[in-house]
């Protein structure tokens, strides 16, 4: 009966643990890395073919888009989480799989005139299919037996539609003839109160071990803080002055709050002098998301929506709503000079359309840039929110002139409050506390307060740990291994791979736009990309 930690062991993504008993292997969350990477994460100690099942608090990437490598690495076993997880990662998981599929192409298509060898993506869109055919859903508050030694339950985490906390019961033999029980809580992440469409998070009060979250860990939301109004503010300056308002916003939840907002200022009039001013969802991954909000999931919901929803009230759906799919169709929202609020993913900056609508109106000091979630160190998010005066974006030096504004506390994680709020509902505990999913300080400050408020033992362990749950003593304290330079560097060319490959996709647009234009107009362009080439050495 032991925990190993393999992923988001004081760092904020890629999520991953082992637990075992005698006849049963069980991971709890199958994550991806992403933003800035600090140490390096420990091997799994078996193969992925032993593995019976894996446990899914909630479809975030940062705790789901290894899932697909898993079952290509062998991985057949039953994986079990929430219906409305399910949904989100049957869209999410392919789209994750579509980037690495892209991203190995453009490395092959590279790699093939320069004689290196060929790059393999890290899993591929029929990996995610086939392994998305592994996905069971579970209820909430529903005990499944998953084996003699095994029993879970999830319960709602407040996190996102469908996130969890997972409690784990565990029997198991104790050597000497004898067995033990024991029962473990993975917290998942834990969301924030009173957000709009969900639930907030349910107490847990029983358990001998927490493996605990820890994301806010040394940071405290403001109490007072009034979304409606702080938004309406913003919009209706940003278009009294004309300008574009650009939010850049995780494509599962956070867009679909945004939307519940301005759903909200259109319904009662508080915008002024701009009657149905226009708001692009420019984000593939955003609108199938948006749909499977729709789909009214009753058990997700909190009483608010469903009250709405019973009234035949869609609350994320308004008059002049677009969606955005395709590349011409995101492409076109920048030649649209009308002012508007464009969402688009990623939420921190680092990739996807959102930097070319950064692009386009960064420099323009009528617009505003709107952040509505955390940004993690390293992003370009984090580096707008923290001030610059010059980025570089496709090769291209844009000076910031717009408005960065940041939208208080609108995280779907609990804060330092939230968190000891949900960690004191245990009481003292008979065994301890471990905290995971954060950066070094948020941890040192939560487990100081856990140990302060509930006397309980707090560890805050690297990845590779080993802790024996039946006999509540480690088998390996594992030390930190930092990340090597040239892997950073790795890291970094792998990210400005995304932006060319971004840049690509877009002038492709421009191109096809162009050919259905005037002849001056195709000339023009034609001599605009064969002077780029010339410029980088390829001569026509």
């Amino acid at each position: 009966m032991k925990l190993t930690f393999i992923g988001a062991d004081h760092e904020v993504t890629g999520s991953m643990h082992l637990l075992e008993t005698s006849d049963t292997k069980i991971l709890i969350d199958c994550g991806m890395e992403q933003g800035r990477n600090i140490y390096v994460n420990a091997d799994l100690p078996v193969s992925y073919k032993e593995i019976d099942y894996l446990l899914l608090t909630h479809a975030h990437i940062d705790h789901s888009g290894m899932i697909p490598f898993a079952y290509l690495q062998g991985f057949n076993g039953t994986i079990l989480t929430t219906n409305a997880s399910m949904d989100l990662d049957r869209i999410m998981l392919l789209d994750s799989a579509h980037i690495q599929e892209m991203q190995a192409e453009y490395e092959n298509r590279k790699g093939k005139r320069a004689g290196r060898d060929e790059v393999k993506p890290a899993y591929t869109v029929e990996d995610a299919q086939k392994a998305l055919e592994l996905f069971r859903p579970v209820a909430y508050n529903e005990r499944v037996e998953l084996s003699d030694t095994v029993a879970v339950r999830f319960i709602d985490a407040g996190h996102l539609l469908g996130s969890a906390s997972i409690e784990i019961w565990l029997k198991d033999t104790d050597g000497q003839g004898g067995t033990v029980e024991k029962k473990i809580v993975f917290s998942g992440d834990i969301g924030n109160t009173d957000k709009p469409l969900i639930r907030d998070p349910q107490y847990i009060t029983e358990a001998d071990y927490v493996v605990m979250e820890s994301t806010y860990g040394n940071r405290s939301h403001e109490t007072d803080v009034d979304h409606l109004e702080d938004i309406r503010r913003i919009i209706q300056e940003a278009l009294d002055r004309g300008g574009n308002i650009v939010i850049p916003a995780f494509a599962v939840g956070r867009t679909q709050e945004l939307l519940y907002f301005i759903r909200l200022l259109k319904d009662q009039n508080l915008i002024h002098g701009h009657d149905g001013f226009p708001v692009y969802v420019d984000s593939p991954l955003a609108v199938e998301a948006t749909h499977v909000f729709r789909e009214n999931l009753m058990d997700c919901y909190d009483d608010e929506t469903k009250e709405m929803i019973q009234k035949g009230i869609n609350p994320i759906e308004f008059d002049n709503l677009v969606l955005s799919i395709t590349t011409e169709e995101s492409t076109a929202i920048n030649f649209n000079p009308t002012p508007k609020i464009i969402i688009a993913a990623a939420g921190m900056c680092n990739a996807g359309r959102i930097r070319h609508h950064l692009k386009h109106n960064l420099w323009r000091s009528e617009c505003s840039i709107v952040f509505a979630g955390y940004q993690a160190e390293g992003t370009l998010g984090r580096v707008l929110q923290d001030g610059i005066e010059k980025v570089r974006l496709f090769g291209e030096d844009i000076v910031v002139r717009a408005h960065i504004e940041t939208m208080k506390d609108m995280s779907s994680h609990a804060d330092q409050e939230g968190l000891l709020k949900w960690a004191q509902a245990y009481g003292r505990i008979s065994g301890r506390f471990f905290l995971v999913h954060g950066e070094d300080e948020g941890m040192a400050a939560l487990s100081a307060s856990i140990r302060e408020n509930t006397g309980n033992e707090v560890d805050c362990p690297y990845s590779g740990s080993v802790f024996d749950l039946a006999a509540g003593e480690w088998l390996n304290v594992a030390e930190p291994i930092f990340i090597k330079k040239d892997d950073e560097i790795s890291v970094r060319n792998s990210e400005h791979n995304n932006e060319l490959q971004a840049a690509m996709d877009q002038l492709q647009a421009v191109v096809d736009r162009t050919k259905q234009g005037a002849n001056a107009d195709k000339l023009k362009l034609a001599r605009a990309i064969l002077k780029l080439a010339e410029k980088y050495g390829f001569a026509f």
